[in-house]
C-alpha cells in the first residue's frame, strides 16, 4: 500500500510539472508528445531507482538529474543550469570569471576544446583547439556531463587541475597541470604591425566588443593615415554573443544582411543587418580563422566572405552553426536550449561544416636560413657601373619583417596585404 501511494504520488507530481504542456496537447491534438505509456515507464523508473539504487538519493536530485539528461541528450550545447552554473556564465559574458580558461562542449562522451581564451592558464600550458579531455584530475570524463565537468573545472585561484588529453596525431595521452585563476578576457586589443598596416584581435563577443572594436578601429585610422590594410583576428576564438559579432560585421560591411537565423518558434526567425556607411572606408581587410573559431566568429567570417569585403586566410572554422537562448527559471536556475540555426547572408549552414577559408594557410613554424655563404653582387665587382644619381631609389623597407616569426599565418596575412596595397598604387609613368 504504501509503495502504490508513492507511485501515485509520484505520478502526481509529474503531471502537475507538464500539465501545461498536456493541455497544449489537448488543444491540438496532432502534436501530442506525451504519451501516457512513457510516462508511466518514466515513473516506474523513477520508483526503481529511488528504492532500489546502492546509494539512497532524494527526490529532489533525481528529478535535477532527469531533467540534466532531457536537455543533454538533443545536443552538445543544451543544458540545465543550476545556480551557480548560470552565475558563472552571467560573468562569462561580463568578462571575468573563474577557472583554467577554456571553451568547452561535449563530443562522444568526452570534453572538447572549442577553444582555450587567450593568456589565460589553459592556453599558456598549450592547451590547444579541437584537443579531448579524457580525465580531470582522477575522475574519468566519460559518463559525466557538461555540468558535472564544469563543476570540477572551477575551483579556488591557485589550486591544480590536472588534464589528461587526447590530441589528434599523437599516440599517447598527454597529462597537463594547470593553476586555476581568475579569468580576466581582454575582448579586443589592437596594434600596428607595420607602417600603415594594422591589427585587431577579439578574444571573444562580449556585451562591449562592438562599441571596443570601433575604437580600435579609430585608434588605427587616427595613428596611420591612410591605412593601407587591416588583419581581423579571430583565431581560438570561441564566439559570445550574437548581437555584438553583428555590431563589428556592420563596422567593416556598407549595409547588407549579415546573418539570420530560423527555428521552430516564431520568435527564432530573426534577421540582422548591417546600417549603410563602414568604418574603415574600404580599407583592405584579411580575416584570420581556425579550428577554434567558432559561432560569433564565424558569423562574422561568413558575412564578410558574401560580401566579398575580404579576404578568409587560415583554416577551416569549427562549425557551430546552431543558436542558444538563456531561459531564466523562477527559482534562479535556467536552461541553454538551443532554438534556431543561423545562416550566413547567401543562406549557407555552416553548422559541422564551417567557414572555408579562401586562402588556406596552416600554422606552421619559421626558420631562418642560416650559416649561408654571402652571394656577389654587381656592386661587388670590380669596375661595375654607378647607378646614377637620378636614377636613385628608396628602399620600400629595412628587410627586417615587423611580424613574430613565431605566427606564420599573421606573416602571411600582412604580405598579402601589402601586395594588395603595392597593386593598388597609381600605375607607372611610361
Amino acid at each position: 500500500m504504501e509503495r502504490l501511494t508513492r507511485y501515485v504520488l509520484h505520478c502526481g507530481l509529474l503531471l502537475s510539472l507538464l500539465s501545461p504542456l498536456l493541455v497544449h496537447a489537448a488543444d491540438n491534438p496532432e502534436e501530442a508528445r506525451l504519451p501516457l505509456e512513457e510516462l508511466q515507464l518514466f515513473t516506474q523508473v523513477f520508483e526503481q531507482i529511488r528504492n532500489a539504487y546502492v546509494e539512497e538519493i532524494d527526490d529532489k536530485t533525481l528529478i535535477e538529474n532527469a531533467i540534466s539528461g532531457l536537455l543533454g541528450e538533443l545536443d552538445p550545447h543544451s543544458a540545465f543550469l543550476k545556480k551557480g552554473t548560470y552565475r558563472d556564465l552571467q560573468e562569462h559574458t561580463s568578462g571575468e570569471f573563474g577557472g583554467i580558461g577554456i571553451e568547452v562542449g561535449m563530443e562522444d562522451g568526452f570534453i572538447k576544446v572549442i577553444s582555450p581564451i587567450d593568456d589565460t592558464p589553459a592556453s599558456r600550458a598549450g592547451i590547444e583547439a579541437g584537443d579531448l579531455i579524457i580525465k580531470l584530475d582522477n575522475s574519468a570524463v566519460q559518463g559525466m556531463n557538461l555540468e558535472e565537468a564544469l563543476e570540477i573545472m572551477r575551483g579556488a585561484k591557485g589550486s591544480p587541475l590536472t588534464l589528461t588529453i587526447a590530441r589528434e596525431n599523437r599516440n599517447q595521452p598527454l597529462i597537463i597541470t594547470v593553476l586555476r585563476d581568475i579569468i580576466k578576457i581582454t575582448s579586443v586589443r589592437h596594434k600596428t604591425l607595420d607602417e600603415g598596416f594594422g591589427y585587431i584581435r577579439i578574444a571573444q563577443f562580449q556585451a562591449n566588443t562592438g562599441a571596443e572594436f570601433r575604437q580600435s578601429i579609430k585608434a588605427l585610422l587616427k595613428a596611420s593615415s591612410p591605412l593601407k590594410g587591416l588583419v581581423l583576428d579571430l583565431r581560438n576564438n570561441p564566439g559570445g554573443l550574437l548581437p555584438a559579432s553583428v555590431e563589428v560585421a556592420d563596422a567593416m560591411l556598407d549595409g547588407g544582411l549579415v546573418v539570420y537565423t530560423e527555428g521552430r518558434a516564431q520568435s527564432a526567425n530573426t534577421r540582422f543587418s548591417a546600417k549603410a556607411g563602414e568604418l574603415l572606408n574600404g580599407t583592405p581587410l584579411v580575416i584570420l580563422i581556425n579550428g577554434g573559431s567558432a559561432s560569433a566568429s564565424e558569423i562574422v567570417a561568413g558575412a564578410i566572405q558574401d560580401h566579398h569585403r575580404g579576404v578568409i586566410m587560415g583554416t577551416s572554422s569549427f562549425g557551430k552553426g546552431s543558436v542558444q537562448n538563456i531561459l531564466p527559471l523562477s527559482d534562479g536556475r535556467a536552461i541553454k536550449l538551443t532554438t534556431a540555426r543561423y545562416f550566413t547572408p547567401s543562406g549557407r549552414s555552416i553548422q559541422a561544416e564551417g567557414v572555408q577559408p579562401d586562402i588556406w594557410v596552416e600554422r606552421a613554424k619559421i626558420q631562418l636560413a642560416t650559416n649561408l655563404q654571402p652571394g656577389i653582387k654587381e656592386a661587388d665587382l670590380s669596375g661595375h657601373i654607378s647607378q646614377g644619381a637620378e636614377k636613385s631609389t628608396k628602399t620600400a623597407s629595412s628587410g627586417k619583417h615587423p611580424t613574430s616569426l613565431d605566427d606564420y599565418q599573421l606573416i602571411e596575412a600582412l604580405n598579402l596585404l601589402k601586395g594588395l596595397a603595392i597593386l593598388s598604387k597609381q600605375p607607372p609613368v611610361n
